[in-house]
């Protein structure tokens, strides 16, 4: 009788350790993260590109055009 309680524990133990060994070594869940920074990286770079045009349209391009625009419309025919 103590030798089965014997082996039942042992074969248990086994049982446990072989499904925590597994577990341990499962790498399923490790994409989540990987995918989050990839989407926080993306989403930062496209940020500094925003603003990198903005400023650019905002200082050089729009006064520029604006000017070109003015001048067309006060034309004033020789």
């Amino acid at each position: 009788m103590v030798k089965k309680a014997i082996g039942r524990v042992r074969k248990n133990s086994i049982e446990v350790y072989t499904k925590i060994k597994n577990k341990l070594n499962d790498r399923s869940g490790e994409g989540y993260v990987d995918t989050g920074i990839k989407i926080l990286i993306a989403v930062v770079i496209g940020a500094v590109l925003l603003a990198g045009l903005y400023a650019l349209f905002g200082d050089t391009i729009l006064p520029t055009l604006t000017q070109k625009i003015q001048d067309m419309f006060n034309y004033k025919g020789q």
